[in-house]
């Protein structure tokens, strides 16, 4: 029986309304909730520049939660057609590292190590597929209880390599059911790493290793770093050590290193340069790193040298000599000899020696090169000073003819750059200081925004247990397209227990060694080229610009984010925006588009990648 109710729209339409009119009703209904979602947008879709009052806090959970569920009910329609979401990996790619095939290299007539290094032409990875984490992988201990423990099923390294692995290793790590630890709390010192970065200290004048930072001492490049103890000693003197180590198949240092949250990334000493300009480096140290200097005419020690500053220190502890001949007659056989000349050849001065540990300085005076006897190695010719990216080794000195020759003692011991320091870096200081205005807003309102999601009053992670303060989600930061370094800056000045690994683009202004100079961790990179590190080793990226500046230089390769495993932050103009939100659901993000409400056409989209399994 019908309700009076249909009996009067009967009356109205007929028994049987025209599909012109259900159109037109329906048509009706969604313009009604584009205007009502219109109207709410400002209030739900956006981040003011105005850092927001604790009281406030309450207030501003309940109206992002209303935010999320605004989003997810407006995508509903405005969405684009569902992109294909890539698949899975298999289990034999958990710990690949794009661009190091070994097979293929060997097949492609690469020896001698060059088979261990980096042929990105070379890697077919086939089709796109996401990396998942091994089957017994779990969320990293918090900061700083993660950089001495970590578990053993997040690294490829199996009980037996790590007991394998020799003395020092043993005495290093502890290896107690899954997990591996690295220091203890009982007041031991771990295989005497205090003593020993003491011992450097006083090799090259000072009274402890607290007076690195005073002697100029800021960033270190430590060759074969094992996994990263003496890095992790340094960085709590406030010094940044960048551990590089050659590519691994098992047992990865590099990979160890950065999943205790230490900077670390793959590179080696084979047949070309490293990413880095020359004169990058306060002190470069090589501790039984396996190198022997002298090799290859001495272009591995002059790789040393052109990335070392002036008056910079290398540091070399390793066993000097062993028996040699007949009993009797018995010598022993000096490994430093060949490279004794070598050093004087370049300029170098034999500081100090004790024990196994050698300590050179570079010279901190130019002219010292054009007073060396005939026949010496010469200077590089003018103009060499071009963007060194994996470029083949040279057999010349580089940087002599660089405005950037300035002796490291000569330094404030402040990371804070005077105007001086600053133009001859090419940059103004009125362009320099309004960055660094800009970024520590822009912190402040990631950090506002992100709080709730991320940091340790309110974690998101899937999988996860709530952490207690001060221990928080995020050790370090990749900032892909870092400029001036403003975002590390702003993040040392806001006190977050943050590192960064500043990356500049080889087609953006070369701002690197401004970077390197502030005392920050940085490398060069063709994002054309997938990064070089492992997966799960970074757990924020950050980009500002760097997608719009991809598409007007036409890259022509998509960019690998497996070395993610927590969050992206992208910030650019509104059509990229969109284009990467498209791509963030084929790779399974989830993805939210922030206006800023600042005028512009900029939007941030934030991403949370999340923990992929079968």
């Amino acid at each position: 029986m019908r309700s009076p109710w249909f009996n009067k729209v009967s009356v109205i339409l007929g028994p049987r309304p025209p599909l012109s009119w259900l159109l037109l009703c329906l048509v009706s209904v969604l313009a009604l909730i584009a205007v009502l979602g219109s109207s709410s947008s400002g209030a739900f879709d956006s981040a003011t520049p105005i850092a927001v009052p604790d009281i406030y806090i309450n207030y501003r959970r309940l109206k992002e939660q209303a935010a999320v569920d605004y989003l997810e009910l407006r995508s509903l329609f405005l969405a684009p057609t569902r992109q294909r979401e890539i698949d899975l990996c298999g289990k034999e790619r958990e710990n690949n590292v794009p661009c190091y095939n070994v097979s293929a290299n060997l097949l492609a007539g690469y020896k001698d190590g060059e088979e261990f290094d980096r042929h990105c032409e070379l890697s077919k990875e086939g089709e796109q597929c996401l990396i998942r984490p091994p089957k017994d992988y779990k969320i990293p201990l918090r900061w700083p209880a993660g950089r001495d423990v970590i578990w053993s099923g997040n690294v490829k390294i199996t009980k037996d390599q790590f007991l394998s692995s020799g003395s020092m290793t043993k005495r290093l790590m502890l290896l107690e059911e899954n997990q591996i630890a690295f220091h203890s709390e009982d007041g031991l010192i771990f295989d005497g790493v205090k003593d020993y970065s003491r011992q450097i200290a006083e090799m090259i004048g000072l009274g402890s290793d607290y007076e690195f930072i005073q002697a100029g001492v800021r960033t270190v490049l430590d060759i074969g770093c094992g996994f990263g103890s003496f890095g992790a000693h340094l960085l709590s003197l406030k010094v940044m050590p960048v551990c590089i180590a050659a590519y691994e198949a098992t047992g990865s240092q590099v990979q160890l290193a950065l999943e205790r949250g230490l900077p670390a990334m793959i590179g080696n000493f084979i047949a070309r340069q490293l990413p880095y300009p020359s004169l990058s480096f306060d002190m470069v140290h090589c501790a039984q790193c396996g190198i022997l200097w002298d090799q290859k005419d001495g272009m591995l020690l002059l790789e040393v040298d052109r990335v070392l500053k002036p008056g910079g220190y290398f540091v070399l502890t390793s066993p000097t000599s062993k028996p040699y001949g007949s009993s009797s007659s018995t010598k022993k056989r000096n490994m430093l000899t060949p490279i004794e000349e070598l050093t004087e050849d370049i300029c170098w001065i034999l500081l100090a020696q004790q024990d196994e540990t050698f300590i050179w300085q570079k010279t901190s005076d130019a002219n010292c090169y054009m007073n060396r006897k005939q026949g010496a190695i010469p200077l590089c010719k003018e103009g060499h000073e071009t963007l060194s990216y994996y470029r083949p080794l040279v057999s010349c000195i580089s940087g002599t003819s660089i405005k950037r020759w300035i002796p490291i003692q000569n330094r404030s011991s402040s990371s804070q750059l005077s105007s001086t320091e600053l133009e001859v870096h090419g940059v103004q200081p009125d362009d320099f200081f309004e960055d660094s205005q800009v970024w520590r807003t822009a912190l402040k309102n990631y950090w506002s925004l992100l709080t709730p999601l991320i940091f340790s009053d309110h974690p998101k992670r899937p999988g996860d247990e709530d952490p207690l303060p001060p221990f928080n989600m995020i050790r370090n930061v990749m900032d892909m397209n870092a400029h001036y370094g403003g975002l590390n800056s702003a993040f040392l000045e806001e006190r977050k227990s943050v590192w960064v690994m500043n990356v500049v683009p080889v087609r953006a202004q070369n701002t690197l060694p401004l970077i390197l100079e502030q005392g920050f961790a940085g490398v060069l990179h063709d994002w054309c080229d997938p990064f070089p590190t492992y997966p799960r080793t970074y757990d924020m990226l950050h980009a500002s610009g760097l997608l719009s500046h991809m598409s007007s230089e036409r890259y022509n390769n998509s960019m690998s984010f497996d070395f993610l495993q927590g969050w992206v932050v992208l910030s650019d103009k509104v059509g990229t925006i969109e284009m990467a939100r498209t791509l963030a659901a084929q790779i399974r993000w989830e993805a939210r588009v922030i206006d800023l409400q600042n005028g512009s056409d900029q939007r941030l989209l934030v991403c949370q990648k999340p923990f992929l399994r079968k």
